[in-house]
């Protein structure tokens, strides 16, 4: 699908939802994308885009940065505190703040680094074993930790279990942001985006619906 339509349905779903044009951010997730791929959204002048490894996101933004100038990269996946350092030199946004090893580890860097990219801690709202983040009744005190340690908190993050209906948790994580006097609610994804929208989504993370299918680098 062109970004131009995703940016269409975007707008109309912030118009449904009585919300101001503009209000909620599009992340093009270019993870596993082939570089033609990339490029050619580049092209059309978008300029945030999520990735899941620092690894990758290190291999790719450098050099279209030099290409195309400034460009907001968000971490969108985990990330381990050996590549924090390396996630906050790349990164304009980390939206996997999920645990107080992180946090302090964040914190240390920022205070020696003297900047820190926007941050949101991600809510396992579905309580998924197999799957990172706070757990839902743990996420105030998560939240007045990672602020104790003058963390830029902006937001919660969440990603819904794919057998459940998506609004149940976006609906859960507004609640918890709301509480908390957060304003950022990163969700919703291609499949669900409006409905997340409807619900105060502030970022919107989109990949297969601008990029089409994933390619895996072993078959390029």
């Amino acid at each position: 699908m062109p970004l131009s339509d995703i940016q269409s349905q975007i707008t109309a779903a912030e118009a449904a939802a009585g919300r101001a044009p503009g209000s909620v951010t599009l992340i093009a997730v270019s993870k596993v994308q082939p570089p033609e791929r990339v490029a050619a959204v580049l092209d059309q002048g978008h300029r945030v885009f999520g990735e899941n490894r620092v690894q990758e996101a290190a291999d790719k933004w450098p050099g279209f940065r030099e290409t195309y100038g400034d460009v907001d990269v968000h971490l969108i996946g985990p990330l381990q505190t050996n590549k924090a350092r390396q996630a906050m030199a790349l990164c304009q946004s980390i939206h996997s703040v999920d645990r107080p090893k992180l946090a302090n580890t964040l914190a240390r860097l920022a205070q020696e680094m003297g900047d820190c990219p926007g941050l949101f801690v991600q809510v396992n709202t579905g309580e998924e074993p197999q799957k990172a983040g706070i757990l839902p009744a743990d996420t105030d005190a998560f939240v007045a930790e990672c602020r104790a340690l003058d963390l830029p908190i902006e937001g919660l993050m969440c990603i819904p279990p794919v057998d459940e209906e998506p609004a149940l948790h976006f609906a859960l994580l507004a609640k918890m942001a709301a509480r908390n006097g957060l304003t950022g609610l990163s969700m919703g994804m291609s499949s669900d985006f409006a409905t997340a929208i409807a619900l105060g989504a502030t970022h919107v993370r989109v990949g297969s619906a601008i990029f089409g299918d994933r390619v895996p680098p072993a078959d390029r």
